[in-house]
């Protein structure tokens, strides 16, 4: 198979949330396969690390701030991209996470959980991690009759995880949007799929499943029990999900697929 089907050289990549540790590796990979990438995120010092860390391995990235759940933030980073690199190719929309507000404690009680809770998950996952940026990245899309959108949603879309209720129920409406923007779009070129990671040590789910020591913690030990490779996931084997899906030529006919990345974590427990 010719390496060129993977060759991103003439794309321009906007990853939001490539501050964090997924975010970041899946930006590392665009750009190691020639696209030009922008960052998008809050927290500038860490953008600049994810840029001067592509960069030293010879890639192109620049920092662009933008707030996710502010629509007019999105357009201007959009606008600053644009003029930076040019149009728009790949929207990778890595921003989201969990809040305690709506993680059920254990021995805790559903009915209890706050709604501004629920809501503040919904807006962070749905609204900010995949509404706003695809209707303001696709509106150029659309205008320019190309572009590969790569949701990230989550293992626990499918399969609803204890105690993180609110999260995995985001996390299914972002495929549920990824599917009906593919429909909608799959005629005008561009092409929207999704990734769904299973477990990976991030920021907000490290203390869940590791303690201090790097030793598993109870709930660690119980996903580890049920993951048939019998590990969690390096960030870095995300590459090549990503770059498949933002490649024009190697899944040109790929649409409204939801790509899961989990060490078979979900071939054994559904």
């Amino acid at each position: 198979m010719s390496q060129s089907l993977f060759d991103l050289t003439s794309e321009t990549a906007v990853v939001i949330g490539g501050t964090g540790v997924l975010g970041g590796a899946m930006a590392d990979a665009l750009a190691g396969q020639g696209a030009k990438v922008a960052v998008l995120g809050r927290n500038e010092e860490r953008g600049m690390e994810r840029v001067r860390a592509i960069e030293k391995a010879g890639g192109t990235a620049m920092f662009f701030t933008a707030e996710a759940l502010d629509a007019s933030s999105v357009a201007r980073a959009r606008d600053a991209v644009i003029k930076t690199f040019g149009g728009v190719t790949i929207l990778v929309n890595g921003a989201g996470g969990n809040k305690p507000s709506a993680t059920i404690p254990p021995g805790g009680d559903f009915c209890k959980i706050p709604f501004d809770g629920w809501k503040e998950v919904f807006d962070l996952n749905l609204v900010g991690g995949a509404l706003i940026p695809c209707q303001v990245f696709g509106e150029t899309m659309l205008a320019a009759g190309r572009g590969s959108i790569i949701n990230i949603a989550s293992i626990s879309a499918g399969l609803p995880l204890s105690r993180v209720v609110a999260y995995s129920a985001a996390k299914a409406a972002v495929l549920s949007l990824t599917l009906f923007l593919a429909r909608e779009w799959a005629t005008k070129g561009i092409r929207v799929n999704a990734i769904s990671p299973g477990f990976f040590p991030a920021e907000q789910n490290r203390r869940m499943l590791l303690k201090e020591d790097g030793t598993y913690t109870e709930r660690g030990q119980a996903i580890i029990g049920h993951t048939p490779m019998g590990r969690f996931g390096d960030p870095k084997e995300l590459a090549g999900a990503v770059v498949w899906l933002a490649s024009p030529k190697a899944s040109s006919f790929v649409t409204g697929q939801n790509i899961v990345v989990d060490g078979g974590f979900a071939s054994i427990t559904i």
